[in-house]
Protein backbone atom coordinates (compact mmCIF):
# COMPACT_ATOMS: atom_id res chain seq x y z
CA UNK A 1 0.00 0.00 0.00
CA UNK A 2 1.45 3.36 -1.04
CA UNK A 3 1.96 6.11 1.50
CA UNK A 4 -0.73 8.78 1.66
CA UNK A 5 0.50 11.69 -0.51
CA UNK A 6 -1.75 14.13 1.35
CA UNK A 7 0.83 14.06 4.18
CA UNK A 8 3.25 16.14 2.07
CA UNK A 9 3.47 19.57 3.70
CA UNK A 10 2.11 18.51 7.08
CA UNK A 11 3.83 19.81 10.16
CA UNK A 12 3.93 18.45 13.66
CA UNK A 13 4.41 21.09 16.37
CA UNK A 14 6.61 20.54 19.42
CA UNK A 15 5.01 18.27 21.98
CA UNK A 16 7.59 18.77 24.71
CA UNK A 17 10.88 20.42 25.59
CA UNK A 18 14.11 18.46 25.82
CA UNK A 19 16.70 19.74 28.28
CA UNK A 20 20.20 18.76 27.22
CA UNK A 21 22.21 17.42 30.15
CA UNK A 22 25.93 16.87 30.61
CA UNK A 23 25.40 13.22 31.48
CA UNK A 24 23.35 12.54 28.34
CA UNK A 25 26.07 14.17 26.23
CA UNK A 26 28.74 12.06 27.94
CA UNK A 27 26.69 8.87 27.47
CA UNK A 28 26.23 9.63 23.78
CA UNK A 29 29.94 10.41 23.32
CA UNK A 30 30.75 7.10 25.05
CA UNK A 31 28.34 5.25 22.77
CA UNK A 32 30.00 6.61 19.63
CA UNK A 33 33.51 6.19 21.03
CA UNK A 34 34.48 9.88 21.00
CA UNK A 35 36.58 10.95 23.97
CA UNK A 36 36.79 14.67 23.10
CA UNK A 37 37.09 16.78 26.26
CA UNK A 38 34.60 19.24 24.70
CA UNK A 39 31.91 16.60 25.33
CA UNK A 40 33.01 15.87 28.92
CA UNK A 41 34.87 18.73 30.58
CA UNK A 42 33.05 22.03 31.18
CA UNK A 43 36.36 23.89 31.64
CA UNK A 44 37.73 22.59 28.33
CA UNK A 45 34.49 23.61 26.61
CA UNK A 46 34.60 27.10 28.15
CA UNK A 47 38.26 27.47 27.14
CA UNK A 48 37.14 26.70 23.57
CA UNK A 49 34.49 29.45 23.77
CA UNK A 50 31.38 27.44 24.62
CA UNK A 51 29.08 28.07 27.61
CA UNK A 52 29.24 24.41 28.70
CA UNK A 53 30.09 20.99 27.28
CA UNK A 54 28.88 20.60 23.71
CA UNK A 55 27.18 17.63 22.14
CA UNK A 56 28.56 15.57 19.25
CA UNK A 57 26.99 16.65 15.94
CA UNK A 58 24.72 13.58 15.71
CA UNK A 59 23.49 13.84 19.32
CA UNK A 60 20.19 15.32 18.15
CA UNK A 61 19.23 11.88 16.85
CA UNK A 62 18.16 11.31 20.47
CA UNK A 63 15.21 13.67 20.12
CA UNK A 64 14.80 13.50 16.35
CA UNK A 65 13.98 9.79 16.29
CA UNK A 66 10.99 10.19 18.60
CA UNK A 67 9.56 12.92 16.36
CA UNK A 68 10.05 10.82 13.23
CA UNK A 69 8.27 7.92 14.94
CA UNK A 70 5.22 10.12 15.60
CA UNK A 71 4.86 10.52 11.82
CA UNK A 72 5.79 6.93 10.94
CA UNK A 73 3.29 5.53 13.44
CA UNK A 74 0.38 7.66 12.23
CA UNK A 75 -2.03 5.00 10.94
CA UNK A 76 -3.44 7.35 8.31
CA UNK A 77 -0.03 7.55 6.58
CA UNK A 78 -0.17 3.84 5.77
CA UNK A 79 3.44 3.06 6.63
CA UNK A 80 4.29 -0.55 7.48
CA UNK A 81 7.03 0.00 10.07
CA UNK A 82 8.26 -3.57 9.67
CA UNK A 83 9.20 -2.75 6.06
CA UNK A 84 10.92 0.56 6.82
CA UNK A 85 14.66 1.19 6.70
CA UNK A 86 16.59 4.39 7.33
CA UNK A 87 17.88 5.65 3.99
CA UNK A 88 19.67 8.92 4.75
CA UNK A 89 20.21 11.48 7.49
CA UNK A 90 21.71 14.96 7.47
CA UNK A 91 22.25 17.72 10.03
CA UNK A 92 22.68 21.43 9.32
CA UNK A 93 23.90 23.07 12.53
CA UNK A 94 23.57 26.78 13.18
CA UNK A 95 25.58 26.34 16.38
CA UNK A 96 26.68 23.47 18.62
CA UNK A 97 24.17 22.11 21.10
CA UNK A 98 25.41 22.45 24.67
CA UNK A 99 24.42 21.29 28.13
CA UNK A 100 21.61 23.46 29.45
CA UNK A 101 19.94 23.97 26.06
CA UNK A 102 16.16 23.59 26.19
CA UNK A 103 15.16 22.35 22.74
CA UNK A 104 11.83 22.10 20.93
CA UNK A 105 11.40 20.25 17.69
CA UNK A 106 8.94 20.92 14.87
CA UNK A 107 8.74 18.18 12.23
CA UNK A 108 7.63 18.46 8.60
CA UNK A 109 6.81 15.92 5.90
CA UNK A 110 8.72 17.37 2.95
CA UNK A 111 8.15 14.68 0.36
CA UNK A 112 6.71 11.26 -0.38
CA UNK A 113 7.60 9.50 -3.61
CA UNK A 114 7.58 6.01 -5.06
CA UNK A 115 10.43 4.46 -7.03
CA UNK A 116 10.79 0.89 -8.17
CA UNK A 117 7.96 -0.20 -5.88
CA UNK A 118 9.47 1.42 -2.77
CA UNK A 119 8.10 4.47 -0.95
CA UNK A 120 10.47 7.24 0.13
CA UNK A 121 9.42 9.52 2.96
CA UNK A 122 11.46 12.70 3.54
CA UNK A 123 11.07 14.26 6.98
CA UNK A 124 12.64 17.54 8.14
CA UNK A 125 12.94 18.74 11.72
CA UNK A 126 13.68 22.25 12.89
CA UNK A 127 15.20 22.19 16.35
CA UNK A 128 14.98 25.49 18.21
CA UNK A 129 16.29 26.72 21.54
CA UNK A 130 14.27 28.38 24.33
CA UNK A 131 14.48 31.73 22.50
CA UNK A 132 13.03 30.20 19.33
CA UNK A 133 16.33 30.38 17.41
CA UNK A 134 16.99 27.44 15.11
CA UNK A 135 19.91 25.41 16.43
CA UNK A 136 19.82 22.64 13.83
CA UNK A 137 17.77 21.44 10.88
CA UNK A 138 17.76 17.71 10.28
CA UNK A 139 16.57 15.73 7.29
CA UNK A 140 15.84 12.04 7.21
CA UNK A 141 14.79 9.86 4.33
CA UNK A 142 12.95 6.69 5.23
CA UNK A 143 12.49 3.90 2.72
CA UNK A 144 9.48 1.61 2.93
CA UNK A 145 10.32 -1.47 0.92
CA UNK A 146 7.72 -2.73 -1.48
CA UNK A 147 6.10 -6.09 -1.03
CA UNK A 148 7.43 -7.66 -4.23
Amino acid sequence: MALDQSFIGRSYPPSSTYEVGREKIREFADAIGDDSPLYRDPEAARAAGYPDVIAPPTFLTVINLAAINVIANDPELGLDYSRMVHGDQSFHHERPVHAGDRLRLTTFVDDIMTRAGNDFLTVRAEIADADGAIVCTTKAQLVVRGEA
